[in-house]
C-alpha cells in the first residue's frame, strides 16, 4: 500500500530542510518528497496540515526488561510505549537478566522483537561478562549476532585497565562503546544528590565528582585508543566542561542526556518521591541549566529516555530501598519540545537530538527523509494537549515523576518500514 502525507511542515536535518510539502511512501521506503505529490485511488492519504513530518525518533538508550524481568517491561510492551511516545527505534542495554553478553541473548531479543513487529530493537550487548567487570565479553560474536553497540550500562566499568582493553578490542568489530560514567568508590551507597537536599533528607548523597571523574578517565582512554567513546546521562556541569573541552581538542566523544535531567532538579525528591529516584541522581538549577545550554550549543549530541520500568514493589518503598529508575518513552517527545518553546533550540535541532544524531552515533538506518531511505517517520502534533497518567501509558511499570503533568505536543502517527504502528 501507498501512503501520502500531505501538507506537513517537513523537518529533516540531514538535508537541511524546513518547509511544507508532501511525502510519500511506496513498498516501505520513502518514494518521494516534494512541495505536492497526487495520489491515485490505492494510496492512503494522511492530511497533516499544522503538524510536522519527521525522521522517526531513535532513542539510543532504554531498559526493555526482557529476558527475565519481564513483570517491569517486555520487549511489547516497550514497543507499544516507544511507538506511542513517537520512537520508531529504540537500543536497548544489556542489564537483563541474565545479561546480554551472549550472541545467544542478542538474537533472543532480535527474535522477540521480530514476533512483536512494532519498532525496531537494536540490541547493545555487555562490555564484561555478567557485567561483573572481569573480563571481555565476546565482541565478535555479539557483533556477529546483530548486537549494535557495547556497554556495562547500570554498572560502570570500574576497571581503568579493561575500559582501555574495551575500547581497543571494540575498535576492531566497530562497536561503539556506551560509558556508564561512575566512579563506584564516589557513589557507593547514594540516594541523592550530595548537597543541601542530601542534607534536609538525611540521606547520603552522591557527588557530581562521582560522574565527572569517570567521564574524564573515559575521554582520556578514548583518547589513548583512538576509539569513539559515547557517555551516557550526562546530569551534571562539570561533566558537560569536561566533554566540551574534549570536543574543541577534537577527541572522539559523543554524549547524551535525558529529559529529566534538563527539566528537574534534586528539588523533585524533596518529599521522598521514588519515581524521581534516578541514577545519575537529578541535580541543582545549575547543572541543569548547564545540560540545556549544552543541547543547544552542540555539545550533548542527543536526547535518550534511559526508560527504566520498575514495578510497585521496587517503588512504593522506603526511599533508600527504592530501585533507581523512571520511564520516560513516552514523555520525552514534550519534553523536549519544551525547550523548542523556549527558545533555547530550534525545531531542526530538536530533530537531531532525537533521530538524526542517534542514527549516526549507533550507526544504524534511519534519521533521514531522502528518498530510497526506510519509510520510518514520526507525525508530531506540537499544539496537542494532553494529561500523564498510569491509565494512558502504555508501559507496563507507571513510575514516572511526570504523572498528572500536562503535556504540549505527542507524536500522532508512527511508521515503521512503511508500516503504521501507532495512530491517534
Amino acid at each position: 500500500m501507498k501512503l501520502l502525507i500531505r501538507g506537513a511542515r517537513i523537518l529533516d536535518p540531514s538535508q537541511g530542510l524546513d518547509r511544507e510539502g508532501d511525502l510519500l511512501v511506496e513498498e516501505g521506503r520513502i518514494a518521494a518528497l516534494e512541495g505536492e505529490i497526487p495520489a491515485d485511488p490505492q494510496t492512503e492519504i494522511i492530511e497533516a496540515r499544522g503538524k510536522w513530518l519527521v525522521p522517526g525518533l531513535i532513542d539510543m538508550h532504554v531498559h526493555l526488561r526482557e529476558p527475565g524481568e519481564e513483570w517491569k517491561e517486555d520487549i511489547e510492551s516497550g514497543s507499544r510505549a516507544a511507538a506511542a511516545g513517537g520512537f520508531t527505534a529504540v537500543a536497548c542495554m544489556p542489564n537483563t537478566r541474565p545479561p546480554n553478553d551472549s550472541p545467544e541473548t542478542t538474537r533472543y531479543i532480535l527474535d522477540r522483537a521480530r514476533e512483536v513487529d512494532l519498532v525496531r530493537v537494536y540490541p547493545v550487548a555487555c562490555i564484561s561478562r555478567g557485567q561483573e567487570g572481569r573480563e571481555l565479553a565476546p565482541f565478535g560474536e555479539l557483533r556477529e549476532a546483530g548486537a549494535v553497540a557495547v556497554s556495562d550500562d547500570g554498572r560502570p566499568v570500574a576497571d581503568a585497565g579493561l575500559m582501555r582493553l574495551a575500547l581497543e578490542y571494540a575498535r576492531s568489530f566497530d562497536l561503539p562503546v556506551i560509558s556508564h560514567a561512575e566512579d563506584p568508590g564516589l557513589s557507593a551507597g547514594g540516594q541523592v544528590n550530595e548537597g543541601i537536599v542530601s542534607a534536609r533528607l538525611g540521606l547520603k548523597g552522591i557527588p557530581a565528582e562521582a560522574e565527572e571523574v569517570a567521564v574524564f578517565r573515559d575521554i582520556a582512554l578514548a583518547k589513548l585508543t583512538g576509539h569513539p567513546v559515547h557517555i551516557a546521562h550526562v546530569s551534571t556541569a562539570g561533566a558537560v566542561e569536561i566533554i566540551r573541552r574534549a570536543k574543541e581538542e577534537g577527541l572522539p566523544v559523543t554524549a547524551e542526556t535525558a529529559p529529566h535531567y534538563f527539566t528537574l532538579t534534586e528539588e523533585a525528591v524533596l518529599d521522598y518521591d521514588t519515581n524521581a529516584k534516578v541514577n545519575p541522581p537529578l541535580r541543582t538549577e545549575r547543572d541543569r541549566e548547564a545540560v540545556r545550554r549544552a543541547l543547544a550549543e552542540g555539545v550533548i549530541d542527543t536526547v535518550a529516555t534511559d526508560h527504566a520500568p520498575h514495578s510497585p514493589l521496587e517503588k512504593e518503598v522506603e526511599f533508600p530501598a527504592a530501585a533507581f529508575g523512571l520511564i520516560g518513552l513516552e514523555t520525552a517527545l514534550p519534553l523536549t519540545l519544551r525547550l523548542v518553546r523556549e527558545g533555547l533550540i530550534s525545531p531542526l535541532r530538536m530533530v537531531e537530538l532525537l533521530s538524526t544524531n542517534p542514527a549516526r552515533i549507533l550507526k544504524v538506518p534511519g534519521g533521514t527523509l531522502k528518498p530510497g531511505s526506510p519509510a520510518d517517520l514520526t507525525l508530531i502534533d506540537p499544539e496537542a494537549v494532553w494529561v500523564v497518567t498510569g491509565e494512558t501509558l502504555y508501559s507496563k511499570s507507571k513510575n514516572s515523576p511526570f504523572l498528572g503533568w500536562e503535556m504540549r505536543g505527542r507524536a500522532v502517527l508512527t511508521v515503521v518500514g512503511g508500516r503504521i504502528v501507532w495512530r491517534i
